[in-house]
């Protein structure tokens, strides 16, 4: 093996940071075993970041030799940003979830811009897969964090973590300590089993116990380097905030990140009856609760559509008014945010964006061997119009679809594009597409989420008498699922490009049918002026 190994960290991560803080990027949600109605832990991942080419992140385990280091690759892979030294064995990875059943997730969080240390080796990106090749569980993740920033320094904006093991799932709140400073500062919450919580790019932790291991772990200088600062005082009488000395919220990250939160928690628990008020900043209104007990416990598929969300049934709801256009697309164009007339407006942001490079639920049970209790969900872009499909973590293996392709040239051989190509023809005609691209959706995924048990069962059965043979039933099953979503995700798109074509609809007959416009957005229409459309009646003689 040579001294120098190289990790290649995926596109899926390559361009997330860069425009975090700008266009509100990513979602996460953090689902406890007690939580779900079969005892399994989730995390979800919405990576959203506009105009990059997601690739499948698959890296084998490894044996090491005394001595070697690894390369720490900055964005793009174009600068490599140092060395870290490497352990004896790494363990394998397949997206962000590794053979123990550990998975990771982040959203950018930005905090205050002082802390950003450049110099830092490690950006985020880097840090997770380090920590995935090390980590056998959730809480040694976080140590694992710790030791590596302490080393070689931090390099990223502040970011929220979520960590998941097949027993836990942990939020873990970090940022730098500045300029050409190593370390960081950081505060991780085990979330109680039987609730979730959710983070969208606005840290969420404000007060914790100092004396709760169990559940809490931070680092020794949470409090004492704020106070140096100059963002805490502790003679003050109000108890430390996390968020208020690192994270100091405005109404539009409100706006943009804790729509978020109060969508995922509204869907969850409809009982608790969350008010609208903190997301709309309105002044003095209450936080969301960082963790809540859904009204019921959440199923896979339950988790699923918890990431497929554009507010409908709010008065937010994106697929009404006028700004939805003819179509009801529950969709807007960045930026974000917009001035006309020297008043600046924002969009609502939803959990489903086109912007998603990839969406993954990582599922971790902790009663299945880890090759079989690992499942990686994943869609190669938004999951509103994409199924998710499994890839086990004990795969040796990934389909080629989702390692191929470039954002530079279209290509129908990845999986990306053929996902986005669907996704693209949908988003303009959302009422008269959707539909179509809806009961594909639900029909495929249904049908992977039908044959779970049975691969499961035959998957443990195997692996009581030949691992290897049980890895390679997993591979086949993984690739073969993945590949069957992208052909017929192929074959999805040039059926609607068929069907809808230049403001028609083709019948089964093959009839063209006109199918005009809705007639509210008709009467928009004739509003702005009413004239210019009107035909003049004549009196008959």
């Amino acid at each position: 093996m040579r001294k120098s190994a190289t990790i290649f960290l995926s596109a899926l991560l390559l361009l997330i940071v860069l425009t975090a803080s700008a266009s509100a990027n990513c979602t996460n949600v953090l689902v406890s075993k007690g939580a779900t109605k079969d005892g399994s832990v989730f995390i979800t991942y919405s990576a959203d970041s506009g105009g990059y080419h997601s690739i499948l992140f698959f890296l084998p385990a490894g044996d090491h030799t005394p001595g070697e280091l690894v390369d720490a690759i900055g964005w793009e892979g174009e600068e490599v940003r140092g060395q870290v030294k490497q352990v004896a064995h790494t363990f394998g990875i397949v997206g962000l979830m590794n053979e123990h059943q550990v998975a990771i997730g982040e959203t950018t969080t930005g905090g205050r811009s002082e802390l950003h240390n450049e110099e830092g080796m490690l950006d985020y990106d880097a840090l997770i897969i380090l920590t995935l090749q090390r980590a056998k569980t959730a809480r040694e993740a976080i140590t694992v964090m710790d030791e590596l920033v302490r080393e070689y320094g931090y390099g990223s904006e502040g970011e929220s973590f979520s960590i998941s093991d097949k027993n836990e799932v942990w939020l873990m709140e970090i940022i730098g300590k500045g300029p050409g400073i190593k370390g960081a500062i950081w505060v991780a919450a085990r979330v109680p089993d039987g609730c979730i919580s959710v983070h969208a790019n606005m840290s969420r932790i404000t007060t914790f116990p100092l004396d709760d291991p169990e559940n809490w772990l931070y680092s020794p200088d949470v409090i004492n380097f704020a106070v140096e600062k100059g963002w805490y005082d502790p003679s003050s009488g109000k108890p430390f905030s996390f968020r208020e000395a690192y994270h100091p919220l405005n109404p539009r990250s409100m706006r943009v990140c804790a729509a978020r939160v109060w969508s995922v928690y509204r869907r969850a628990a409809p009982s608790q009856s969350f008010s609208d008020d903190y997301h709309r900043g309105v002044q003095g209104s209450e936080d969301y609760p960082l963790f809540i007990k859904p009204d019921e416990k959440l199923s896979l598929r339950d988790v699923m559509y918890l990431m497929r969300d554009h507010f409908e049934g709010t008065p937010y709801d994106m697929t009404q008014g006028i700004d939805a256009g003819p179509f009801a697309s529950p969709y807007r164009w960045r930026g974000l945010t917009w001035e006309v007339d020297g008043e600046t407006y924002c969009w609502e942001r939803p959990i489903s964006s086109q912007q998603a490079g990839f969406v993954m639920v990582a599922q971790s049970r902790s009663w299945l061997p880890d090759p079989v209790g690992g499942v990686y969900w994943y869609t190669p872009d938004d999951a509103y119009t994409t199924a998710f499909t499994p890839l086990y973590c004990g795969i040796t293996e990934v389909p080629r679809s989702f390692t191929v392709g470039s954002i530079e040239r279209f290509s129908l051989d990845s999986a990306w594009w053929a996902c986005n190509f669907v996704s693209n023809l949908a988003y303009d005609r959302w009422s008269r597409i959707f539909p179509d691209v809806q009961a594909v959706r639900d029909k495929l995924e249904g049908s992977f989420l039908a044959m779970m048990p049975v691969v499961d069962k035959t998957a443990a059965e195997l692996a009581a008498q030949d691992s290897e043979l049980m890895k390679q039933y997993l591979t086949t099953y993984s690739v073969s699922t993945g590949e069957q979503l992208i052909e017929r995700w192929r074959e999805l798109g040039a059926e609607i490009v068929t069907k809808h074509i230049d403001g028609f609809v083709v019948d089964e007959e093959g009839r063209s049918q006109g199918v005009g416009y809705p007639v509210e957005w008709l009467r928009r229409v004739i509003k702005e002026n009413p004239e210019q459309f009107r035909i003049p009646k004549w009196e008959e003689k």
